[in-house]
């Protein structure tokens, strides 16, 4: 199955969320290439960069199931080639 290289940006503006989000990272973690947490203490929140080679759908999957959490927000990149 042909795979893309996706980065997920990921913005935690409520902690209450940071438990869920963390079992859904483990649950895709076969997929994931590296992940970044960048604790922004001043502005009260979190960064965190997902970097991924999965199919389209587990990316699609991921990144939805993420945006739905409350206090979360994602965007989602990908690289113009499969492999």
């Amino acid at each position: 199955m042909d795979t893309r290289i996706a980065l997920i940006g990921i913005v935690v503006e409520h902690s209450g969320s940071v438990d869920e989000l963390n079992h859904l990272l483990s649950c895709y973690g076969e997929y994931i290439i590296g992940r970044m947490g960048i604790p922004y203490r001043e502005k009260g929140i979190s960064i965190i960069s997902i970097a991924m080679d999965a199919p389209n759908n587990i990316i699609s999957a991921l990144s939805g199931k993420l945006g739905m959490l409350p206090g979360i927000s994602t965007k989602t990149i990908y690289g113009k080639t499969t492999f």
